[in-house]
Order: C-alpha cells, then sequence, then structure tokens
C-alpha cells in the first residue's frame, strides 16, 4: 500500500520496528528483493489519529487485547478497525470498543524470520483480502478498504457475509498447530481428524462457513507460489512462531476456538485440545518445530487429558 502511494504508517515492535526505522521494509519475492521506506513507530501514541484513518490489526490473536488497549487511549471510537487476522475472536473484541469494525479473510502465503525482511511467497498476486463490515454488511468503507488492498495488487471481494469465509479459514488453520508441532510423515491425518472436529463443533453451534469447493474456486489460479532461490519455504505462521522462537503461539484461538465451542455444545474435540497444549508448551519452551513424531502424538492422545502432556525439553544453548 505505501508503495502504491497510500499514507501509511506502521506500529511495529522490537527488533521488527528497529530494523525497519533503519533500513525500511525488506519484501524478498520471486521476482526480486524490494526495499520500501515507510514511516514505523512502536504504539499507538506516537500517530497523530485523524478523521479519514483506519487501523488494520495485523497481529496475532492472542496479542489483540493488548494493542487494541493502547490503541484506544488515542483512537476515537469511531474509528474503522479492520481485523487482518486468523481467527474468529479478534472482531468480537474489537466491537467493545470500537463501533466501526471490519473482517478481513486473510490468504496470504508469507514468510517472515527475521527482523525487517519479510517474504513473498506468491507472485504476482500476493494474496487475497477479502473485507466486509462484522458482523455483517457492507458500506462505503468496505469499499475504500477493499480499494486500498486492490490498490496494492492484492485481490479482494467485497463480503457481507465475511465471517463465513473467516470460519473455513479457522477450519483451515486447525492444521497450523499440526505443522508447528509434529514430524511428517502422518501429519497430514491429525490436521484432517482436528478439521473434522472443528466442523462438527461449528454444525453444533450453527455457525455457516463456506464451504472446500467455495475456497478452492475463490483460490482458483490466483495464488501462485513460486520458489526463492536461497530462501526454501517453511512451515506457516505458527510454524514460524516456533522458528523465530517469540515464545507465544495463536493456538488458544485456533485449535482453542474449537476446543471452546465443543465444550459449549458437548462436542468431543480431543485432537483439537491435545494440539492447543502442545503448541502453547512448545512455544513457552522455545522448542524447534516439528519436535514431536505422530506416533508420540498418538499416545498422549491415547492417554487422555488425565495423563498430562509433559513438559518438553529447553534446547541446549
Amino acid at each position: 500500500m505505501a508503495e502504491a502511494g497510500a499514507d501509511v504508517v506502521l506500529i511495529a515492535r522490537g527488533a521488527h520496528a528497529a530494523a525497519i526505522a533503519s533500513d525500511g521494509l525488506v519484501i524478498v519475492s520471486a521476482d526480486g528483493t524490494t526495499t520500501v521506506k515507510v514511516p514505523v513507530v512502536t504504539d499507538p501514541s506516537e500517530v497523530d489519529f485523524g478523521a479519514d484513518d483506519a487501523v488494520m490489526l495485523a497481529m496475532k490473536s492472542h496479542q489483540t487485547g493488548a494493542a487494541l488497549d493502547a490503541l484506544r487511549r488515542v483512537a476515537p471510537p469511531s474509528t474503522p478497525i479492520a481485523c487482518l487476522q486468523n481467527g474468529v475472536e479478534n472482531e468480537r473484541a474489537a466491537l467493545r470498543m470500537y463501533a466501526n469494525v471490519y473482517g478481513v479473510c486473510v490468504m496470504c502465503p508469507s514468510t517472515h524470520l527475521q527482523p525487517g525482511v519479510v517474504q513473498q511467497d506468491s507472485v504476482p498476486v500476493p494474496g487475497l483480502l477479502d473485507v466486509g463490515r462484522y458482523p455483517v454488511g457492507l458500506d462505503a468503507t468496505v469499499t475504500e478498504i477493499a480499494d486500498a488492498f486492490r490498490l496494492a495488487n492484492f485481490d479482494s471481494v467485497e463480503r457481507p457475509d465475511v465471517m463465513r469465509w473467516k470460519y473455513r479459514k479457522l477450519i483451515m488453520n486447525l492444521g497450523n498447530a499440526v505443522n508447528a508441532v509434529i514430524a511428517p510423515p502422518g501429519s497430514k491425518e491429525v490436521a484432517e481428524r482436528a478439521r473434522a472436529e472443528g466442523e462438527a463443533c461449528l454444525q453444533a453451534a450453527g455457525i455457516e462457513y463456506a464451504s472446500v469447493a467455495e475456497d478452492r474456486d475463490r483460490r482458483a489460479d490466483i495464488i501462485q507460489i513460486r520458489d526463492i532461490p536461497g530462501r526454501p519455504r517453511g512451515g506457516g505462521s505458527s510454524w514460524q512462531s516456533l522458528r523465530r522462537g517469540s515464545g507465544s503461539i495463536e493456538s488458544d484461538y485456533l485449535n482453542g476456538e474449537v476446543s471452546l465451542l465443543g465444550r459449549l455444545h458437548r462436542v468431543a474435540t480431543p485432537v483439537n485440545d491435545l494440539l492447543g497444549q502442545l503448541a502453547w508448551e512448545a512455544a513457552l519452551h522455545a522448542a524447534e518445530p516439528g519436535a514431536m513424531t505422530v506416533e508420540e502424538f498418538e499416545a498422549h492422545l491415547a492417554a487422555g487429558p488425565a495423563a498430562g502432556v509433559g513438559t518438553p525439553a529447553a534446547p541446549a544453548g
């Protein structure tokens, strides 16, 4: 968006903010490397919010509460808040403080492993960013946000039922913890079981979600993942959290969302319960991605929740 001429300010944290401030935001893709010089601050209080500003939340779901607490100190309650995040709880959290909240269903294959650098894995279109008002509907701001995405070369559809699509993305993201915790082979089957539990919970709760066929048609051939020389593509966002050693992971708002629905609607969710706990423990103890075999996972699952999970050892050094 900044490259396309939009008035953009980034709010970032720690080493990532420092690297962007010093050297710009580096975007690496199969088409080459671009450095974007864009203003960056470390707290919303450093932004002079105006009547025409909108906020795009892009942190992990477990970090949304702190971000909103900082934001509400300086951004007026009328400020449009768009949630470019996995999970389905961010919009609810924002709506407690802000009247104009928008959901964005993000399909954006990318990799972030070092401060100041983002690897864009799909070219020429970096991703799909479909947007709608929360909980339902369209308005002029939806169009403005979608236009800004399209200006930046994203594909964006304005959807009055955007949460229906975000629930499909939630089902897909149940495999994130699998990718982060369990080494192949065999992990694909665990992810399929986690997704089956998720769909059973959505059905029990009466929550509508887009079908696999709808998702396939939406992606069509727009997402084109290409290899980048010297930068092999690793895993998804949860895998990246472990590889960066971030100390936290968003599984409570992915697998944990299914566990919550299961407990509310009396649907058994043992696979998601265990995946959420394992992912949390892996982040807490700085474990490497894929540290558990499928056989070890199945043994934990068979033992049941009363047996506990066990604490992985921290890596040497």
